[in-house]
């Protein structure tokens, strides 16, 4: 009853941050799991249903530009772990957490792992979950925010989108609180 946790989307100038948790059932091992930035985005894609179909269970947590601009990207990030932990419906034995650093008022003991998505297999099926989800929800947004590209850049910080942002201005969904954003709000 190991759940392992991590986040996908702190850096990006778009969009939620997303945190998944996962238990793995050690009955059902999985093949090619590793840090979701490892992999090719269609293999995130084939290996995301197998996480799901095959985890004890799993929970995606979701905080929003709003929460990220209101708390700050690291308090959001321990917001959408907390959110997954809590969505799983069950408390693990133990939690091990991607990075350096936990949230606080967790349901109980963690330890944080650096490095962690590379190690340890429930880690990296969190990477891959949040990963996949949150790469979803930016193509979603591509939708309702045409010219962006969203879909493509996934709300980082590109050359693309840099253009986007001079021509279309900041939509809803971007983090106001990020320094290219409010210099282009300014700049509106």
């Amino acid at each position: 009853m190991i759940c392992g946790v991590d986040e996908a989307g702190r850096g990006p100038w778009a969009g939620p941050v997303t945190a998944g948790a996962v238990i793995l059932d050690p009955d059902q091992p999985i093949d090619g799991l590793t840090d979701s930035k490892r992999l090719s985005e269609a293999h995130r894609e084939a290996i995301y249903p197998e996480i799901r179909a095959k985890a004890v269970t799993f929970g995606i947590g979701w905080a929003s530009p709003g929460e990220v601009d209101r708390l700050n990207i690291r308090q959001a990030t321990f917001l959408a772990m907390s959110r997954a932990i809590a969505i799983m419906g069950l408390t693990p034995k133990e939690l091990i957490i991607d990075g350096n650093c936990l949230p606080q008022n967790l349901p109980c003991p963690a330890r944080a792992i650096i490095k962690g998505d590379l190690t340890e297999p429930a880690i990296s099926a969190a990477s891959i979950l949040a990963k996949v989800a949150r790469d979803r929800a930016m193509a979603e947004l591509c939708a309702r925010y045409p010219g962006y590209g969203f879909s493509q850049h996934k709300g980082y910080g590109t050359a693309a989108h840099s253009s986007a942002l001079e021509t279309l201005g900041p939509c809803a969904c971007h983090r106001k609180s990020f320094a290219p954003i409010a210099r282009a709000l300014r700049a509106a």
